[in-house]
C-alpha cells in the first residue's frame, strides 16, 4: 500500500490491552492434558558419549544431552528427559549461524572436556554435570547439581560467586539497571504494565562473572538469583545457549554474542528517533466526532508551536479505523511528518508477538523503500531486530516516572536497544509530570505521546506557559543531538548494545554501579549521565557520578568522580544532566525537524577537552535501506588536550569516509569548546579572526569568540564551508582542559529552596557562593531574569577564603504581571581566583506569589498555588463534578446550601499563599448531600508543612462539622481531604463557606 519513503507505516505493532494470555507454547489450555507430575528428577550418570564435529551427545539412562558449539565462545546445551529432542522455536528466534568452530574433546576419566580455542565445557560423568572454564583454566560457571525436571519445568542450578551480579531478563518494570542478585525474576507474558510487571520479557540473563545464558523457548521462565542460582522454564525440555567473555567489556561482548545469535537491533529511520504522536481520529468516543483528516490540525499545532514531531499514528484505539489515508499521508509529509498505522488484530505474546513484529516489519519493507519500524509492549527474544519495545499503558504520575528510569536502561542488558514509555502516560497526568517526564525521555532513542485517554490531550503545548517553552527546549535539544543518538543507533546494529545504558555496563568495576545508588539514573551513550527528577520538587537528591570528570551540562561546573551529589538545584526547566570529560558530541543546531537540514547546514561539535579522545559520526540518508548496501559515511573527530590544567587543545575533523544520497560535499562547522580559559589565539591553517561579542560572532562567516559567562567559559568557533573529503584541524593555543587552568579553583553556587518573590514587589534572592581551592576576590553576583523583571548586581566585599561559603542577597523585583508560578533564574558569579578571571553559574527556582489576601477573603476567590483532586478539577463554589471545570452542582451539606466554598473529591489538596497576613480560617465541612450517605473522608488544614487541624472520619451521613483554625504567622496553607476507608466512592468533600480572616 505504501510505495514512497515518506508515506509509510511508522508504528505498526502497538499492542494495547489484549486480554488473551497464553498458557505456554502454542497457547494450550491446562485442561487439554492430564496434570503434570510434580516429582523432581535429576539427570543421572553418563552412560554413553558420541562426537560428530562440533556436536556432542551424552546419554544418562533414558535422558540424552546434546552440546553444539556455535562459535569459539558460544555453545548450546539441550537435554531431552525422554531422549527425544524437540525445538518448538524452530528458526523463529535463532538466526542461521556460520560454520561452527573447530573443537576437540578429551576423556579425563571423571569427565569429558569439550573445547574450542577459548573455552572448555566440562561434562562430569557421575552424575552428568556441566562446568565452563576458560582456556587458561579459570572457571566461568559450574552446576551445583545436574539438570533436573518435573512434569512442569526444567531447572538448571548454578553455584553463585561471592560477588556475582546478574542482569537481563528483558524489560523488567521498576528494575533491571541494578543487580538482580538475591531476587527472583519472572520472564513471561503477563500484561502487567505497572511497577513489578515484565511487559517485554526476554529469556536471557548475563552475569558479572563473564557469561550469559539464553533459554531457547517460548515457555515462561523463572530465574532465582539466590545461592545457588536456579533458572527454570515451564516445559519438560532443556534448551539453552551460553556465551562467554572476559575483561572490562565482558557484558557488552556477551550482549553482542546473544544478538549475533538472535539478531542485531534494527536501525530506525531518523524520524523514528524524533518524538511521535498517537491518537484515534475516526469516531473517537472520548473526543467526540472526528475524522482522520483532523490529525492534520494536531500536526499544525506542532508547526505553529515550533515543536519537533517525526510521525503520527492516526488510528490508535480499539477498533479505530481510518479514511482519506492518502490525503492524510500527504498532509503529514507536507508538515515534515510520517504516517503510521496501528493494528490490534490477532497478535498476542510469545511466538505470536514475535511473528507479528516480524510480519509488520516485513510488510513495510516489502511494499516500500522504507525501513521497517514497529512498536510492541509484549514481545519476546528476537524482537529487537524488528521493533521498539515500550512498557504499556501507564499513568502520568511521579511514581511512574520513578520506576520507569531503571526499566529502560535495564532492558539494554538484554539486547533491547529501543525501549520507552509514553510521555506522561496515557491516563491522568499534569503539567509538571508531563514536563519532567518529557525531559529525560529525550535521552532515550525513541518515544511518543499518546492522546485520547486522559482528560486532556498529551501534546507538549497543551498546558500553556511556562511548560510549553520548557517542552519546546527539550524537544529541540533532542533534535540537535540526533547525530549523536543516530550514531549510537548504528553502533547497536553492529554490537547489539543500545544507547541507553545502566552505569554498570560502562563501569563494571565500580562497586556502587550495581546498587541502589545508581538505580535512578542512566547513561545516554557513553558521554551523558541523566538523573531525572521524579518528585514534585526543585531538588534532586543523591546523584552518583562514577569515576572520571563530569561537567554539569547547564552550569559548566566540574565534579570529580566517584562522588555523590547530595542535593542538586533542579528548577522545573532543569534536567540534572552531566557530560563526561573528553566528550566530543556531534550536533545539528537550530532545527525543528531533521528534514530542515539542507546542503548548507552546519555540523556542530560540542567538545569537553580532556586527554586524547575521539568520536565517530555516522551518516546516511536517514530513511531508505540503502545503508545496508554500504551507502553511508563516517567521520571521526579527534580531540587532543591536556589531562588537566593549562595547554593547547586541538580538534581534528577527519575526512568523511563513504558516500550516500544527499551527502554534503562541503559544510560549515561550529565548535563549542568548554575550556574555562581564554585561548591566546585560534587557528585553522592560519589564525582565525577573534571576535569581541556574541552579535559579532553570529554575523561573522568565520572566527572565534570566548564567552566568559557561558557555563564557566566556552570558546565558540565557526568556519566557512569546508570539504567533507578533506581533513582539517582547529587549534586553540594557550588554553586548557575542561575546567580551566586550575579546575579546583572554580567557585560553586547553590541556592536555598523555597524562595519566594511577590509580583511587582521588591525583594531579594539568596545565593551561596563557595570558594574552591583558592580565595575569591572582586566577586559579584548577578541574576539573569525574565523580561520585565529587574535585578541589581550584588558586590561581595572583601575576599571569600578558600573553601569558605558566603551567602549573597541579590535585589530583584518581578514584573508586575509575572505569573503565579515557579520561575527559573540563573545566578552568575564573576570573580578572580588563582590569577584568572572566572565565572560560575547556577539555575535556581523562585516561586512568584500572588498578593496575600486582605480582610475577609473567600478561599474560592483566591489564586491557588497548586491543586490536586481525586477526580476532575476541584471546583470553586460548586460541588465536585465530572472531568471538566465548573460542571458540579450547588454546594449542599445537611440540607443547607452554600454560595461560596470548594468542592473536592478525595484525595485532594489545595495550597494557598497567605504571606503571614491571616489570623484564622473558618469553614463548614462534610460530604455533599448529592452522595446520599456514601463516602468516608477526613479533612485537615496544614500550615507551612505542619498539621494545624484534623477532623474525625466523616461519612455522607455525618453532621456538618464547623472549622475554626488559628493561622497566626502562617505563610502557606494547604486544605486536604483524605480517603479513610480505601474506597473513593462518594468521597465528595466540601469546604463550604471556606474563608480566611486577614489583616
Amino acid at each position: 500500500m505504501q510505495t514512497s519513503t515518506r508515506m509509510r507505516v511508522a508504528a505498526v505493532a502497538a499492542l494495547l490491552g489484549l486480554s488473551a494470555v497464553l498458557a505456554g507454547p502454542g497457547g494450550a489450555h491446562a485442561d487439554e492434558a492430564p496434570p503434570a507430575s510434580t516429582e523432581t528428577t535429576t539427570v543421572g550418570n553418563v552412560t554413553g558419549f558420541g562426537a560428530d564435529g562440533a556436536v556432542y551427545r551424552l546419554t544418562a539412562g533414558q535422558a540424552e544431552a546434546r552440546v553444539s558449539f556455535v562459535s569459539e565462545e558460544t555453545f548450546r546445551i539441550e537435554l531431552a528427559p525422554d531422549g527425544k529432542f524437540t525445538d518448538p522455536t524452530g528458526d523463529d528466534i535463532v538466526l542461521p549461524q556460520g560454520e561452527p568452530p573447530r573443537t576437540r574433546w578429551k576423556d579425563r576419566g571423571d569427565r569429558y572436556d569439550l573445547s574450542t580455542g577459548e573455552v572448555t565445557l566440562r561434562a562430569y560423568k557421575k552424575p552428568l554435570r556441566f562446568a565452563l572454564h576458560r582456556a587458561d583454566g579459570s572457571r566461568v560457571w559450574s552446576e551445583a547439581k545436574g539438570l533436573s525436571w518435573t512434569g512442569e519445568q526444567t531447572v538448571q542450578t548454578l553455584a553463585r560467586g561471592a560477588g556475582e551480579q546478574f542482569y537481563g531478563a528483558g524489560m523488567q518494570n521498576g528494575r533491571g539497571n541494578t543487580s538482580h542478585r538475591d531476587k527472583t525474576v519472572e520472564v513471561a507474558v503477563d500484561y502487567n504494565w505497572d511497577d513489578g510487571g515484565h511487559p517485554n520479557s526476554v529469556p536471557f540473563y548475563l552475569s558479572s562473572a563473564g557469561y550469559g545464558v539464553f533459554r531457547n523457548t517460548y515457555a515462561p521462565n523463572i530465574y532465582a538469583f539466590t545461592d545457588p542460582v536456579t533458572t527454570g522454564a515451564k516445559e519438560q525440555r532443556f534448551d539453552a545457549y551460553y556465551f562467554a567473555a572476559e575483561g572490562t567489556d565482558a557484558a557488552k561482548d556477551v550482549i553482542g554474542q546473544y544478538t549475533d545469535l538472535t539478531g542485531k537491533p534494527f536501525l530506525p529511520p531518523v524520524y523514528g528517533m524524533e518524538i511521535g504522536d498517537a491518537d484515534c481520529y475516526l469516531h473517537n468516543a472520548n473526543r467526540g466526532e472526528r475524522r482522520t483528516l483532523d490529525s492534520l490540525k494536531v500536526a499544525d499545532g506542532y508547526v505553529e508551536n515550533d515543536m519537533p514531531n517525526g510521525w503520527m499514528l492516526v488510528n490508535d484505539g480499539y477498533g479505530c479505523g481510518y479514511e482519506d489515508l492518502e490525503e492524510t499521508a500527504q498532509g503529514l509529509k507536507d508538515r515534515n511528518m510520517a504516517l503510521g498505522l496501528w493494528t490490534e488484530d490477532g497478535i498476542e505474546g510469545y511466538k505470536f508477538a514475535l511473528d507479528g513484529c516480524k510480519d509488520a516489519y516485513r510488510g513495510i519493507e516489502d511494499n516500500s523503500d522504507a525501513r521497517g519500524f514497529t512498536w510492541a509492549p509484549e514481545s519476546w527474544a528476537g524482537a529487537q531486530r524488528c521493533g521498539v519495545q515500550w512498557s504499556g499503558d501507564q499513568s502520568g504520575t511521579w511514581e511512574y516516572i520513578r520506576w520507569q528510569i531503571p526499566t529502560y536502561a535495564g532492558a539494554t542488558m538484554s539486547g533491547l536497544a529501543y525501549t520507552t514509555g509514553d510521555v506522561d502516560g496515557i491516563f491522568g497526568g499534569s503539567a509538571k509530570t508531563y514536563t519532567r517526564d518529557l525531559q529525560w525521555k529525550m535521552f532515550l532513542g525513541t518515544t511518543m505521546t499518546m492522546d485520547g485517554w486522559a482528560a486532556t490531550d498529551k501534546q507538549p503545548w497543551r498546558h500553556g506557559e511556562p511548560y510549553t517553552s520548557i517542552n519546546r527546549d527539550y524537544l529541540k535539544l533532542k533534535e540537535s543531538l540526533l547525530p549523536y543518538q543516530y550514531s549510537y543507533a548504528h553502533e547497536a546494529t553492529k554490537t547489539g548494545v543500545g544507547m541507553v545504558r545502566p552505569l554498570v555496563l560502562e563501569y563494571p568495576d565500580d562497586p556502587k554501579a550495581s546498587t541502589e545508588a545508581a538505580k535512578y539514573e542512566f547513561l545516554s551513550g557513553e558521554h551523558f549521565l541523566v538523573a531525572p527528577v521524579y518528585q514534585d520538587t526543585t531538588e534532586r537528591k543523591d546523584i552518583y557520578l562514577p569515576e572520571g570528570t563530569w561537567i554539569d551540562y547547564w552550569s559548566g561546573r566540574t565534579y570529580e568522580g566517584p562522588t555523590t551529589i547530595d542535593t542538586y538545584n533542579a528548577p522545573l526547566d532543569t534536567l540534572p544532566l552531566f557530560v563526561k570529560a573528553g566528550a566530543a558530541v556531534p550536533m545539528w543546531p537550530g532545527i525543528r525537524s531533521y528534514r530542515d537540514r539542507t546542503a548548507d547546514s552546519p555540523l556542530a561539535w560540542d567538545v569537553y577537552p580532556q586527554g586524547d579522545t575521539s568520536f565517530t559520526l555516522y551518516e546516511d540518508d536517514g530513511v531508505t535501506r540503502q545503508h545496508r548496501d554500504g551507502a553511508y559515511a563516517t567521520q571521526r573527530a579527534d580531540v587532543r588536550a591536556p589531562e588537566r590544567g593549562a595547554g593547547d587543545v586541538s580538534v581534528t575533523i577527519n575526512a568523511s569516509r563513504g558516500s550516500f544520497t544527499g551527502q554534503q560535499a562541503e559544510r560549515p562547522y561550529e565548535f563549542t569548546v568548554h575550556t574555562g580559559s581564554e585561548p591566546r589565539e585560534v587557528k585553522l591553517d592560519r589564525t582565525l579572526p577573534r571576535l569581541t561579542s556574541k552579535s559579532a560572532y553570529e554575523k561573522a562567516r568565520q572566527g572565534w569568540w570566548y564567552d566568559r559567562d557561558d557555563r564557566g567559559g566556552v570558546v565558540h568557533v565557526k568556519t566557512a564551508p569546508l570539504s567533507t573529503a578533506e581533513k582539517f584541524t582547529v587549534k586553540l593555543l594557550g588554553t586548557s582542559a575542561v575546567g580551566g587552568k586550575k579546575a579546583s579553583a572554580a567557585a560553586s553556587l547553590t541556592a536555598p529552596t523555597g524562595q519566594e518573590a511577590g509580583a511587582g514587589t521588591p525583594g531579594t534572592v539568596q545565593v551561596d557562593v563557595r570558594a574552591g581551592s583558592s580565595a575569591l576576590t572582586d566577586t559579584t553576583v548577578s541574576l539573569q531574569v525574565p523580561e520585565g523583571w529587574k535585578a541589581v548586581t550584588a558586590k561581595v566585599p572583601g575576599r571569600i577564603p578558600a573553601g569558605a561559603t558566603r551567602r549573597v542577597e541579590v535585589a530583584v523585583t518581578p514584573a508586575g504581571d509575572a505569573g503565579v508560578r515557579e520561575t527559573t533564574l540563573t545566578a552568575l558569579a564573576r570573580y578572580r581566583a588563582a590569577g584568572d578571571d572566572r565565572t560560575s553559574q547556577q539555575r535556581l527556582a523562585v516561586s512568584v506569589m500572588p498578593p496575600p489576601p486582605e480582610g475577609e477573603a473567600w478561599a474560592s476567590d483566591l489564586v491557588w498555588l497548586s491543586e490536586t483532586n481525586g477526580y476532575g478539577p476541584a471546583e470553586r463554589d460548586r460541588s465536585n463534578g465530572e472531568s471538566g471545570a465548573s460542571d458540579g452542582k450547588t454546594l449542599t451539606l445537611a440540607g443547607t446550601t452554600y454560595e461560596k466554598g470548594i468542592g473536592t473529591h478525595a484525595d485532594s489538596g489545595i495550597a494557598i499563599h497567605l504571606g503571614g497576613r491571616c489570623t484564622a480560617f473558618t469553614a463548614d465541612v462534610g460530604i455533599d448531600d448529592e452522595i446520599n450517605g456514601y463516602g468516608e473522608v477526613a479533612f485537615s488544614v496544614e500550615g507551612d508543612g505542619k498539621v494545624l487541624w484534623t477532623s474525625p472520619k466523616l461519612t455522607g451521613a455525618s453532621a456538618t462539622l464547623p472549622v475554626d483554625v488559628k493561622l497566626d504567622g502562617v505563610r502557606q496553607v494547604r486544605l486536604k481531604v483524605t480517603d479513610t476507608n480505601g474506597s473513593k466512592t462518594g468521597d465528595h468533600g466540601d469546604w463550604a463557606a471556606a474563608r480566611f480572616h486577614c489583616a
